[in-house]
């Protein structure tokens, strides 16, 4: 068979033009540069709310701090007597603590009571804030840290209810506790969960007068004051204003003191400064986590001048008495969380508290 392909064409083929190199790379270009823009645009925002989540999480852990710090400064000097309580004196007697506890460590670098082994309502701690003298770089210079102790009697745990005995009448050594059957219902046992423990302060008063004695052993009835206490309070040789002073007296009533103090400690193991709170001779608890700074100074009224030293930061060091302090002026400084040492913000929070268990003066008569 003979096939004729004469007058057969082939179909013309349609020809497009493409991208040329140079326009390959301007549009890839262009594409490299909206997507920098957008990347960096993701940066900042992340950054943004990263910044904005760090203030938030500072000025919480910051106010969680001060609420805490404020009710007890605010409850300073309750229940305790006009003035505060004098701790033992006179031959035999040496300097008692606070802010240590039952392993023997001692929280603050100042740690006995001031003025002759006093007990104010309020012992201020100007630059006695860092256990240890630790040094916490990020605190502004000049790198001033404080402490404060607040003291004031516990009114949740009824002690008042208890008819209370000397074990040994004349020996200040332990008290005998029994439910006073006025009171109705009876009151918890001495030794029940959130009772008295071991390291705890309480506060004697009768018709000889007050004392205060550390806790050292407690079974359901008896509470024990044995010298050599982790605070040094007992001490049943002193001379004067120990237990054993008062315990001949009539109609005695005990309460519970609560001793507060809070400070700063470093952590190991580059671990961020933290607030801790410690309360008579127990173990100190942490209140919040990067607090850098902690600064007090106190509205007191001047004996001498009958005027208001305002904002007075070292009130026992120019001899000003703790018991006319008026007002406390708080300052905390927190860090925020660093990450990857980038981006970390310090914050300011301050307020001020009212001392209304100390002393009143009506300057305006």
């Amino acid at each position: 068979m003979e096939t004729i392909m004469g007058n057969m064409r082939l179909p013309k083929q349609k020809t497009e033009r493409g991208f040329t190199l140079v326009e390959a790379m301007v549009s890839m270009a262009i594409g490299l540069i909206v997507l920098a823009a957008m990347t960096s645009l993701f940066k900042t925002a992340m950054n943004s709310t990263m910044l904005v989540t760090q203030r938030a999480e500072t000025q919480q852990n910051m106010r969680a701090a001060i609420d805490l710090m404020t009710k007890d400064i605010s409850l300073a000097g309750a229940g305790l007597p006009s003035g505060g309580i004098q701790l033992p004196t006179g031959a035999g007697a040496t300097a008692s603590k606070y802010g240590c506890d039952q392993a023997g460590a001692c929280h603050i670098p100042a740690h006995f009571y001031p003025t002759a082994n006093y007990m104010y309502g309020i012992i201020p701690g100007f630059t006695n804030g860092v256990e240890g003298n630790a040094v916490i770089p990020a605190a502004p210079a000049p790198a001033i840290n404080d402490s404060i102790t607040s003291i004031y009697a516990d009114y949740n745990f009824p002690l008042w209810e208890y008819n209370v005995s000397f074990t040994v009448p004349g020996n200040g050594g332990s008290i005998t506790l029994t439910p006073n059957a006025a009171f109705v219902p009876a009151p918890p046992a001495i030794n029940s969960a959130g009772g008295i423990q071991v390291g705890d302060l309480i506060m004697l008063s009768n018709s000889l007068g007050t004392a205060v004695g550390e806790v050292t052993n407690i079974t359901a009835t008896v509470i024990t004051f044995a010298d050599l206490d982790a605070l040094n309070i007992n001490q049943s040789a002193a001379a004067f204003n120990n237990i054993k002073a008062i315990s001949n007296g009539a109609n005695t009533i005990a309460y519970r003191l609560f001793a507060v103090t809070y400070y700063l400690t470093v952590p190991g193991a580059g671990q961020t400064p933290r607030l801790m709170r410690q309360v008579n001779g127990l173990t100190p608890v942490p209140v919040a986590d990067d607090i850098i700074n902690l600064q007090f100074a106190y509205d007191i009224y001047n004996s001498t001048t009958s005027a208001l030293d305002a904002n007075q930061a070292n009130p026992l060091g120019v001899a000003e008495s703790p018991n006319n302090i008026q007002k406390v002026n708080l300052i905390v400084m927190g860090q925020s969380l660093i990450n990857n040492g980038n981006k970390a913000q310090n914050m300011y929070l301050a307020t001020d508290v009212s001392a209304r268990n100390m002393a009143f003066r009506n300057r305006y008569q």
